[in-house]
């Protein structure tokens, strides 16, 4: 099993609204079977309405394509063309219901054929592989989806050079709240098309263009038709290779967006020189709740011009100034501001190069943030010898859920600190303290938080010098009964923990029924035979019902465990991922 974080394509977009199908069982043949003089079915026509929702578009403009928009027919025409056709098209009722029909049964095979269903307000393609003909056959179902308010194409490498075809009908879903489009391979020529359609889609709440390169350099040209009293609350333009320049403009642009609920510059390391002027910018976004700023090539200097708009920010919910590492510093006498967040629920600032200073400046600063449910200072070794006063006093944020130190090389009062603390955490859940190796020998300080613990979901000790009384010590804990909740294990890179410490561990593991996750490989340099433990192992996962992935990397099996391994996969519970990286046979039969 594998717990690194996963491939940005497989981190589908959340937040999607549900999908709800339409009807689409009228057939052409349906259609055509009767004409109005027969005498229209009260079935047919409410299908119709049902499927237009209401739109006024339903007589004129959405039969007006029945041949201009159809892909199978014909070039996809400009929108003026349509409206031409649209008044004779509506001369033709009997035309037009069975064009309707004929069109409303083609996009339905446009949508099965991505796997997806017909919705009303919610067009989720996300990472569908569209071509430029698939394009085509979207923009041909807009005239059917006037109360779109959510559309996602993003992770659709083609869209790139072809977003005019959308942008030039928007004004047929002018109710969109939401569009998406990371990682498109938007154009200069696209980037432009979206900054005029922006115009045309006043309701608009959200937008994403994450991981689109030439949005850099380009910023003014997408963004300067956001006018005052924008609807904008949520805008996201992650790894976009921002400029000093497009920095600037931010700054200058967000005073305008008062409704801005979402900020997200991340992965933009050369707007850091623009600092100055997002922070002025701000300090007139009162109604901010998330503000990312992760590898923005932040310094010392930033953290002291960001402190100063963190007094406006009184509705902030999130920061995050993670992976900036010329920041270590600047909180030496720049944290006064950021105790005036109290609402503030998670604070990312692992990789930072927090120093012995800034951690003393921390140490007043975070105990008074009552509201904090995420805390992550991972990645920053010079707190090992200087957090203990920091760590303990982590007691006075109870509601506290996520606490992340790892690789802070701790030391042994450091550790102490911490254990004696995370008594005083009923909320935690997850608990990530890997590549400290003074946890080694020591896990029975957190013996205490591990028996009162009754939320625990996420434990990673993963190359802690763990021994094998540590892991013993743990198999006691499930066995009485406790770490009931724990979904994710990771005992990882902990080679010194023998054949009989691993056995006692895999006899009680099958206690753990919500168990999903479990990681115990062995580090790259290391191979090692499995011993009889892995029998227990292969037993207990039989009785874990949530259980899917087990990592055991870089251990050796005899052929006859080998034999059993490939058994268990046969029979009903294959769906187990045992991530072996290609298992090697033991030295022993």
């Amino acid at each position: 099993m594998s717990l690194n974080k996963g491939n940005p394509r497989e981190q589908k977009t959340t937040g999607r609204c549900p999908i709800e199908k339409h009807p689409l069982n009228l057939t052409m043949s349906q259609t055509s079977k009767k004409t109005p003089s027969d005498g229209e079915s009260k079935s047919e026509t409410s299908f119709v309405n049902r499927f237009l929702r209401g739109s006024n578009l339903g007589s004129s403009k959405a039969d007006s394509r029945k041949e201009n928009n159809d892909p199978t027919t014909a070039d996809f025409q400009p929108s003026d063309e349509t409206q031409k056709t649209a008044a004779l098209d509506t001369a033709k009722p009997l035309t037009s219901e069975m064009d309707l029909g004929s069109r409303m049964e083609k996009n339905e095979q446009f949508l099965q054929k991505l796997g997806k269903k017909a919705v009303d307000k919610c067009l989720d393609l996300n990472n569908c592989r569209l071509t430029t003909a698939d394009m085509r056959e979207m923009v041909a179902l807009l005239p059917f989806l006037p109360d779109l308010e959510e559309l996602d194409i993003s992770w659709n490498d083609f869209i790139g050079g072809t977003l005019h075809l959308i942008t030039q009908q928007m004004h047929l879903v002018s109710k969109l709240k939401i569009l998406r489009l990371g990682s498109c391979r938007l154009t200069t020529d696209d980037v432009r098309a979206l900054g005029d359609a922006i115009k045309v889609i006043p309701q608009l709440e959200e937008l994403n263009l994450s991981w689109n390169g030439k949005v850099g350099g380009n910023l003014p040209l997408l963004l300067q038709n956001f006018q005052e009293g924008s609807k904008i609350q949520t805008l996201e333009l992650v790894d976009c290779a921002l400029t000093s320049e497009d920095g600037a403009f931010v700054g200058r642009l967000l005073p305008v967006l008062q409704n801005l609920e979402v900020l997200d510059l991340s992965i933009n390391g050369n707007i850091g020189g623009s600092v100055n002027s997002i922070a002025q910018g701000l300090k007139s976004t009162s109604n901010l709740k998330v503000l990312k700023l992760h590898s923005c090539g932040l310094s010392q200097k930033s953290v002291k011009l960001l402190d100063a708009a963190f007094g406006h920010l009184g509705e902030l919910r999130k920061l995050d100034l993670s992976c900036n590492k010329e920041l270590g510093g600047g909180f030496e006498d720049s944290a006064a501001q950021l105790a005036t967040l109290e609402r503030l629920e998670a604070l990312d600032l692992h990789q930072c190069s927090l120093t012995e200073d800034d951690v003393v400046s921390l140490t007043q600063v975070i105990p008074l943030l009552s509201s904090l449910q995420e805390l992550d200072l991972s990645a920053n070794k010079k707190m090992g010898s200087s957090s203990e006063h920091l760590l303990s006093r982590l007691r006075f944020l109870p509601t506290l859920k996520s606490l992340l130190v790892n690789n802070c090389a701790l030391q042994s009062e450091t550790f102490s600190a911490l254990a004696e603390a995370s008594i005083h955490l009923p909320a935690l859940e997850i608990f990530d303290l890997s590549w400290n190796k003074c946890v080694g020998g020591n896990l029975s300080l957190l013996l205490e938080t591990l028996k009162l613990s009754t939320s625990l979901q996420v434990l990673r000790l993963s190359s802690c010098s763990l021994l094998t009384e540590d892991v013993a010590l743990l198999a006691s804990v499930i066995q009485t009964g406790h770490l009931a909740k724990l979904r994710k294990l990771d005992l990882s890179y902990n080679d010194s923990i023998c054949d009989a410490g691993w056995t006692i561990f895999c006899q009680n593991v099958w206690l753990l029924k919500e168990l999903t996750e479990l990681d115990i490989s062995l580090r790259p340099s290391t191979f090692r035979n499995c011993g009889q433990w892995f029998r227990h192992l292969l037993c207990a996962v039989t009785k874990l019902p949530e259980i899917t992935e087990i990592g055991m990397k870089r251990w050796l099996l005899p052929a006859s465990q080998e034999e059993e391994l490939e058994r268990f996969d046969q029979d009903s519970r294959s769906s187990i991922h045992f991530d072996h990286g290609g298992f090697q046979q033991a030295d022993f039969p």
